[in-house]
């Protein structure tokens, strides 16, 4: 529905923490689980990826225009908010609580706590969460790294980071707010820096 109904960020972002909320809540409520196990080390590594996701692009001038991260295939890191969302309190609220509140527990209940097991077992239920398996591991791992574009490098390496938590946990709770942390912390420096590429 983006861009086809003419509506502007201050309602679409709303919008889609809404419907994502409902969706979350009739689908998936009886698998979430929230208990965290270790809050420290899951807020330590969720900080740990973040240093890991600016770090080649704060450290490195012209790094994401290298060809490795910007040609055809992965795409190039572009501004994904148009350039007056960035100007709207609404838009970035709702935009901050779909990428600290949202992502974290639709990521990690697709990727960490069903790929990871299906991958071993198409009857993913009765594989314990963390169950070491390289195949299902570095699988997952490739996949969450190219779904992030032109930040598949330190989506791998956040991919590795968020799977070797899980099998150190095996705890849901932990993997989501350990992504909750990055993202939450990702977007308060994607505000207070301009750098939207990130988002």
């Amino acid at each position: 529905m983006e861009g086809k109904w003419g509506i502007g960020p201050e309602i679409e972002y709303p919008l889609r923490v809404f419907l994502l909320s409902l969706l979350l809540w009739i689908l998936s409520r009886k698998v979430i689980d929230l208990r965290v196990r270790n809050a420290a080390g899951s807020i330590a590594m969720g900080i740990a990826v973040f240093a890991i996701w600016i770090a080649p692009d704060a450290l490195i001038p012209g790094y994401r225009q290298h060809w490795l991260f910007n040609n055809s295939v992965v795409g190039a890191g572009s501004v994904s908010l148009p350039p007056y969302a960035s100007m709207s309190v609404v838009a970035l609220a709702f935009r901050t609580i779909r990428a600290a509140i949202l992502v974290p527990v639709i990521e990690e209940l697709f990727w960490r706590s069903w790929m990871m097991r299906w991958i071993i077992d198409p009857k993913f239920e009765a594989i314990p969460l963390g169950t070491w398996q390289a195949r299902a591991f570095w699988t997952t791992v490739v996949l969450f790294a190219l779904e992030h574009g032109s930040y598949w490098e330190v989506g791998a390496l956040a991919g590795i980071a968020y799977g070797w938590w899980m099998l150190r946990t095996r705890s849901l709770g932990d993997c989501i707010l350990a992504h909750a942390v990055t993202n939450a912390i990702l977007s308060a420096y994607v505000i207070a820096t301009g750098k939207w590429h990130y988002w």
